[in-house]
């Protein structure tokens, strides 16, 4: 285990370096929050990719592989769709709007009178996230090292806090676009060929499996219709997805480098049935699912290549455990408490931004490594986090996207409705249950629509104002010397 003790030891490693690189880069806050505004498509495209492709993407993946067979793809199979989604048909507007966070949209389309509360929801969904990340490390550390689940998780989380602590988006960006490459040599060109070769090829897999496994519905139509409602839509509105849309150099790039990635998710996805299916064959009576891909890549793989692809899987759980807390800290700093304390301090003097966010993205490290360590189930949490957010945000950000008539009282209403009904309806059918967000989003949609309909509409300079910054011909003022770069097409 040497050779392999020592790849991921240097990957460890150089993800901390990069933390110190980008600390010298990020001088402002457009810096350490979106990265300048500056990717172009080859790196956004790959730190897309990488922040959707996490630890429930790959080890996940594969579980469902491993239980239903290929159509086990269906649940990252819609997070690619959802990123497709939003690259073809939003990411332009989003990227033209030159905001910091999507309470910082709302409060544009509706008045300034929709952020706070929206942050609130929009925080608890992205600390749900980063602890279901970070409990993830425990399976991973736990293959490499026999290390016991608090130790694993104060681990991989302090190294996650340390280098997006220090460079923010910047280094978060460059350990990305690392872990893309190393997910995409581990998972798709090792792990899946090797994974189909010692199952006994295709063939050998049909013979020794049911046809279920190989039926393209076998999950069931209402599973993949739940993972339409929570991942795909989820992916349209996510912070910490859109906080990515907000590095890209222009709406185009949004629009090509994200419809790049979606593409890429939609093959990753595949990739982790085949594995899942490949492990069914060769461990037939594995007592947890999620046990698939560690137990395939400790027993099959050879030296080497086995560090590398478990560096893999720690890559997919870093990128969307760092984008994930970055995302937490600029909603609890810009749309919770800044709005709260104010920009500027007692004696009149503007605070530092940097110095601020630097410093909720150690707190929120520091608070998710806890909850990650009292919490044990991965699934539950996920599911509360997505629940939350598009039974509570989703309609009043489409509506404010494509609905003219849609109104401030409309979107809080809305938010409120929608949040509380999930809440309560996960109390009363439980957690995983598919009710809570059938009920509470139509319960969102119902509120949204007739308490627009019964307000006034929204002002008609706010309006005005909304739509030039869609088209781009309206920055927002930038604490560094970034320019509005004009809309495309």
């Amino acid at each position: 285990m040497a050779v392999d003790y020592t790849l991921i030891v240097v990957y460890l490693a150089g993800m901390l370096a990069m933390g110190w690189w980008g600390m010298r880069r990020a001088k402002s806050k457009a810096e350490f929050l979106v990265a300048g505004r500056r990717l172009g498509p080859g790196m956004y495209s790959g730190t897309m990719a990488a922040i959707v492709l996490g630890g429930a993407s790959t080890i996940g993946g594969v579980g469902l592989g491993y239980t239903y067979g290929l159509s086990g793809a269906w649940m990252v199979f819609t997070i690619g769709l959802g990123l497709l989604a939003l690259s073809v048909f939003f990411s332009a507007r989003i990227a033209r709007l030159k905001v910091y966070t999507v309470s910082e949209m709302l409060d544009l389309r509706y008045g300034g009178r929709a952020g706070v509360i929206s942050g609130v929801v929009m925080w608890a969904y992205t600390l749900m996230l980063a602890v279901t990340s970070t409990i993830a490390y425990a399976t991973i550390f736990d293959v490499l090292f026999d290390l016991n689940r608090t130790l694993a998780i104060v681990l991989g989380g302090s190294i996650v806090v340390a280098y997006s602590t220090l460079g923010g988006m910047w280094s978060i960006t460059l350990t990305d676009m690392v872990q893309f490459v190393v997910k995409t040599i581990g998972v798709l060109l090792l792990l899946l060929p090797i994974a189909v070769v010692k199952a006994g090829g295709f063939a050998e897999m049909r013979e020794r499996l049911p046809d279920d496994y190989f039926a393209p519905l076998g999950i069931g139509g209402e599973t993949i219709f739940t993972y339409v409602l929570i991942y795909t839509f989820g992916m349209l509105i996510g912070q910490d997805i859109w906080q990515r849309v907000f590095t890209a150099r222009n709406d185009k790039v949004a629009r090509w480098g994200g419809t790049v990635a979606g593409t890429y998710c939609l093959l990753y996805a595949l990739a982790g049935a085949v594995i899942g299916t490949a492990a069914k064959v060769m461990y037939p009576n594995l007592a947890n699912a999620d046990d698939a891909f560690a137990t395939i890549v400790k027993d099959e793989l050879p030296i080497g290549v086995r560090g590398l692809v478990l560096a893999a899987a720690l890559a997919a759980v870093m990128s969307t455990s760092s984008g994930a807390l970055i995302a937490c800290a600029t909603v609890a700093n810009n749309d919770i408490w800044s709005r709260l304390r104010g920009a500027v301090t007692p004696g009149g003097e503007e605070r530092d931004e940097v110095k601020g966010n630097r410093a909720f993205i150690l707190i929120m490290g520091v608070a998710v490594i806890a909850i990650a360590i009292a919490l044990n189930n991965v699934v539950e949490a996920l599911t509360v986090a997505y629940n939350l957010l598009v039974g509570g945000l989703l309609v009043p950000i489409l509506g404010g996207l494509l609905w003219r008539r849609g109104t401030a009282a409309g979107a809080l209403a809305s938010v409120v409705v929608g949040g509380l009904a999930v809440t309560g309806l996960m109390a009363v059918y439980g957690i995983l249950a598919n009710q809570p967000i059938y009920y509470g989003l139509l319960a969102s949609l119902a509120t949204y629509v007739a308490v627009s309909l019964c307000t006034r509409p929204t002002d008609a300079a706010v309006l005005a104002a909304w739509r030039a910054r869609l088209a781009g011909r309206e920055a927002t003022p930038e604490t560094d010397t970034t320019e509005a770069v004009p809309a495309r097409g």
